[in-house]
């Protein structure tokens, strides 16, 4: 296969003082509670959830994209690692996180409301790996002689399933991060490597929370790799770059809208299950179309689609992304959870003693013509009994901003912007 998006993000929560000494391997601690396959939740509160989560997505892109060079991260990623750190939040601390993350649920609904929505997203039975894949797992890494609420660690192996694993920050911070970057790599196919980088975890962390995300998947209608050739891409600066350019044979019937400023195609992948979503503002748009980017206009795009036949070039393109977090989501409005002062996380011990001291978070992307061959071959090209004709012609041959998202759900599991294809 080869469509490959892989996304993981930590908390890191620490307190007290402690010495370093000697080395210990991470002990797994099975939760008494079962988590609950079949939480009850409406479609108003799941809708609610996945509103807010894009919300989020859209306020986080604005605060990153200030960063030079391609960007990619996982909204849905990060969302749920803060989502399972907000369930032991109080006071100013909680409201802030809250209103940060858009989070309009409260706690009672809000966690089985993730646990739903981690449900849905869940392939379908009549799906196989062959075709698609979408992996999440979360876990807890906690000190093994600090006392945590019972209730607080009940409540994430319920709703997120989330296995306890004590570890001794305390006398062995380096073996300790060196486990949880092993169980990230194992979680994503080995293509996320030393997330927690050294210096991560130090003698005062007493949890750290982490999510992975590992989703594969084959193009509907794949591009035919004889087609694949070099071609122009103009950057913002209107110097050209030569970049390895994907072609249909023909064109094919995808949801396309247009905007004042923008062309915007969807494209799915094998299953049905999931699409990704290209959105290629117009020449000299780029900027101004960044900046206005939000939850509602996503959303707009999305709901103006309609079925066209659309003959696409796109570029291939593979990279990584890398972000420390805390800074950034303290400046988006809340600084109280890193803040030794103000911080309130007494739901998970009962104490004002904890504080998140870092958001790590490591994202891939590799998207080219191939995984998808035989299976679109199959579905689009034996069901089409006529060549469509082409309604749309799009060349991606300039900056573009594209997520991946559930589209059972509406869920954006994954955000970026394509600003050189071979940086």
């Amino acid at each position: 296969m080869r469509i490959w998006l892989i996304l993981l993000t930590v908390s890191v929560l620490m307190t007290g003082c402690m010495p370093s000494s000697q080395a210990v391997k991470a002990e797994v601690a099975q939760a008494d509670v079962p988590r609950e396959t079949t939480p009850d939740v409406s479609e108003e509160q799941m809708a609610a959830l996945v509103e807010g989560n894009t919300a989020f997505a859209a306020d986080l892109y604005q605060e990153l994209r200030g960063t030079d060079g391609n960007l990619f991260f996982s909204p849905y990623s990060i969302s749920t690692a803060l989502a399972m750190t907000y369930a032991g939040a109080r006071g100013e601390t909680e409201t802030q996180m809250a209103e940060t993350l858009h989070f309009t649920l409260s706690q009672e609904e809000l966690h089985p409301a993730f646990n739903a929505l981690d449900m849905a997203l869940e392939p379908g039975e009549d799906v196989t790996d062959e075709e698609f894949i979408l992996h999440i797992a979360n876990s807890l890494w906690a000190e093994k002689e600090y006392d945590f609420r019972e209730a607080f660690l009940e409540l994430l192996a319920r709703h997120y399933g989330a296995g306890l694993r004590l570890v001794s920050f305390k006398t062995a911070p380096e073996d300790a991060r060196q486990a949880i970057n092993e169980w990230v790599s194992d979680q994503t196919e080995e293509k996320i490597q030393d997330l927690i980088p050294k210096g991560g975890v130090t003698d005062l962390t007493r949890l750290v929370l982490a999510n992975a995300i590992y989703f594969n998947a084959k193009w509907t209608h794949p591009f035919p790799k004889e087609n694949t050739q070099d071609g122009a891409f103009t950057l913002l600066d209107g110097s050209e770059v030569e970049a390895p350019m994907m072609a249909w044979n023909k064109p094919q019937m995808i949801p396309h809208a247009q905007g004042a400023n923008y062309q915007a195609i969807e494209l799915p992948y094998r299953g049905g299950e999931a699409s990704m979503v290209i959105i290629v503002p117009d020449a000299g748009e780029f900027e101004a179309f960044e900046q206005g980017l939000s939850g509602e206009q996503l959303e707009s795009i999305l709901s103006e689609m309609e079925t066209r036949g659309v003959a696409l070039t796109m570029p291939k393109f593979e990279y990584k992304s890398s972000f420390s977090l805390a800074d950034t989501l303290a400046e988006m409005g809340m600084p109280d959870a890193m803040d030794e002062e103000r911080a309130d996380f007494s739901g998970m011990d009962g104490t004002r003693r904890l504080l998140i001291t870092d958001v790590f978070h490591k994202a891939f992307v590799a998207v080219d013509e191939e995984g998808t061959e035989a299976a679109a071959a199959t579905a689009v090209v034996v069901g089409i009994e006529s060549m469509p004709v082409t309604d749309v012609e799009l060349t991606v041959d300039r900056p573009f901003i594209y997520l991946i998202r559930d589209t059972r759900t509406g869920s954006v599991l994954f955000l970026g912007r394509v600003m050189h294809p071979a940086d």
